[in-house]
């Protein structure tokens, strides 16, 4: 029979979009191949609630090639239910904000790690190797910022707990990456009594080297289309 399963990778959609594109069906892909041994679940707001069969779409079709990947509808109501971020969702001008997907996408990381913990990837990172490994754990972007496009943590982590708080508490909807990268630094420096961000554990919740987790910034994202002699790509790639 099946391996028993070694936690959850989750995966978003948080658009009404259900035809992923390449790169989406490549990172789910790469997240299902490094974690043969956990459940890897790929949650789309705009596909139908209950049983309905999944749309006719080829990314559909090679997803459910692998046994570890399910693809299910993301209710947004029921996943914010019994947190702070429940009466933030449902104030009906919510929707009307300018980076409201974007934001919506940060608070159903920040649920989905402190309800069910697990791994959260973001539907544009393609996975090289397992990362079970680290658990409580999130990747610094640069000098000045952590970024939420991977989190690992335990379910109900006091550390998430505070994300929900302060998501709530020092909410602006039309500042860009406020509940996102922001939101994370903030929360890190006060967790660790930080002025600066910098690779280190503390309290049980580690910051990694962006070079663990971002090899190439994203603002030389050319590079990932250039050719790259071997050496080269073995120092970007050995953590």
């Amino acid at each position: 029979g099946p391996s028993p399963s070694t936690g959850k990778v989750f995966f978003v959609e948080t658009s009404e979009q259900t035809s992923p594109s390449y790169l989406f069906s490549c990172s789910v892909e790469s997240a299902a191949r490094t974690h043969p041994t956990s459940r890897v679940l790929v949650l789309m707001k705009g596909l139908a609630k209950g049983n309905a069969s999944l749309p006719k779409h080829w990314a559909f079709s090679l997803l459910s090639c692998f046994s570890n990947v399910e693809i299910r509808p993301l209710d947004l109501t029921e996943l914010f239910s019994g947190t702070p971020l429940k009466r933030w969702y449902l104030w009906p001008l919510r929707h009307w904000e300018p980076h409201f997907l974007p934001v919506l996408s940060d608070a159903c990381r920040i649920v989905l790690m402190w309800k069910f913990g697990g791994i959260y990837l973001d539907t544009d990172f393609i996975v090289l190797k397992n990362l079970q490994n680290l658990t409580n754990a999130l990747g610094i972007q640069d000098d000045v910022k952590l970024n939420g496009a991977f989190l690992s943590f335990k379910a109900k982590h006091k550390f998430m707990e505070l994300c929900m708080q302060d998501f709530v508490q020092n909410y602006n909807g039309w500042v860009w990456g406020r509940q996102g990268p922001d939101l994370l630094t903030r929360v890190f420096k006060k967790w660790c009594s930080l002025r600066t961000i910098k690779s280190m554990s503390c309290k049980g919740v580690s910051a990694l080297a962006p070079e663990v987790v971002y090899p190439i910034p994203w603002q030389n994202w050319k590079k990932l289309f250039e050719a790259v002699s071997a050496l080269e790509l073995h120092k970007l790639l050995r953590n």
